[in-house]
Parts: structure tokens; sequence; C-alpha cells
């Protein structure tokens, strides 16, 4: 077994018996021990109570942190003609249509949201296998599928986050980085909980948020006490 170093023993210990804190005290936790070399992400678990595998019972969203994410998103475009001018406009990386799903389909996947306009679809509907597991596949629900693709995109570098349902029912996402002041840490937060709250599908039964645990990337994690982070 690898020995720990003494700056992940102390982060565990410091974190040791620390748990159903309140999201302000886990996040100031977080911050004083984060000691990588690089601005880690916080990032945030939140385990429901519900079954994916079932279409009533899938949650899927997405919602704008009001600080942001600290990421370069790096954006592809579906879209032809004045179309893709608008998305090349807009800050758009890549842009294109069959060209781009060539280049999808020989391996290179080189962006981080994928939008198109409704009349890509056809094209980019070849790509499910692809870009479905990486949750890249474009979708009206989350405002990915539009005609309006200089604000999709617009959204995408500003810091929206898309969300969905894993297998076992756990959704996460990054919510900034540890060099964000807590209180802008703490408001994208609380903005993630309030919208996974918000997306409870009609089949979910008995308690929905179960569990929700923040870290910081190369940090342990820290439980949050699930009454106190979705009290209105």
């Amino acid at each position: 077994m690898a020995k720990l170093g003494k700056r992940t023993r102390a982060a565990r210990e410091a974190f040791a018996g620390k748990e159903n804190l309140t999201i302000e005290d886990a996040v100031a936790l977080i911050k004083s021990n984060a000691n990588a070399k690089f601005d880690e992400t916080v990032e945030i678990a939140v385990n429901l109570g519900v079954d994916p595998r079932h279409a009533d019972q899938m949650v899927r969203g997405v919602v704008g942190l009001p600080s942001g994410t600290g990421k370069d998103v790096r954006v592809a475009v579906f879209a032809r003609g004045a179309k893709a001018d608008e998305a090349t406009a807009a800050g758009a990386d890549i842009v294109g249509a069959e060209d781009l799903m060539e280049t999808i389909q020989g391996g290179t996947i080189d962006f981080d949201r994928c939008i198109a306009t409704p009349d890509m679809m056809p094209i980019v509907g070849r790509l499910g296998k692809v870009l479905g597991p990486r949750n890249l596949m474009p979708n009206p629900r989350v405002g990915t599928v539009t005609m309006d693709v200089a604000e999709a995109v617009k959204n995408a570098k500003g810091g929206e986050v898309q969300f969905k349902a894993e297998k076992a029912g756990v959704v996460h996402a990054g919510v900034g980085k540890v060099s964000f002041d807590q209180d802008k840490l703490v408001d994208n937060i609380r903005a993630f909980i309030g919208a996974v709250a918000r997306a409870k599908p009609t089949g979910a039964k008995g308690t929905y948020m179960k569990k929700i645990a923040l870290s910081s990337t190369m940090g342990p994690g820290v439980t949050v006490d699930v009454a106190e982070a979705t009290a209105e």
C-alpha cells in the first residue's frame, strides 16, 4: 500500500470526525486544507434516492452558477450558415457540421460542451454512442439544442453547469475553485443544490436527497447537513 504524503495525512486528520457540516463550515475546511500546487476545483456529489434506469426517475438539468466555475469551457457548435457565424462571433471554439462529425468519429473530442441547432440533430444523432456516455450530447431540455446559439455559447462560457444522475443515482459537478472567496463558493453550491432539488422527478419515492459531499480535487470529502443545505 502506498504511503500517504504528509499533506494528505494532515488533511485527512483535519477532516476526521467532521461530517454533516453547514456548507459554510465545509467550504472553510476544504479551503484551509487545499495544498496542491494548482488551483483545485471544489467538487460536489449528491447521492439521490432515484434509479435513473427508470425514465420517471431520471434527474437532469442545468444551472447557472452565480460566480462561474473558474474553468475555461471549450464549446463546440453544430451549425451552418448564419448560425455558424453567430456561434463563432459568440466565442465558440469549434464550429462545423459534417466535418465536425467526422472529427469526432475519428476520436478527437476537444471540447467540454456541445451545442446544436435543431436541423443539425440528424447529424449529431449519429454520434450518440460517442457523446452520450460523456454527457456531451446536445439536448433541448438543457438548452443545448437551440436556434439561439449565441446565447447558448454565452451561457456555457459564463458558468452554466449541466448535471445528470449516473447509474448509482449520484449527481456530481465542479462548483468553483478553492481560490474563490468563501461566499462565492457557498453561493455556487447553494445554487447547484437548489437546481437539483427542483429537478426532482415524478417517480422519486422516499428520501430524495440522501447525502451531499464536498471535496477539492486532491482532498478528502466532507459531508454536508442535507436539511440545512436544502432549507429555503
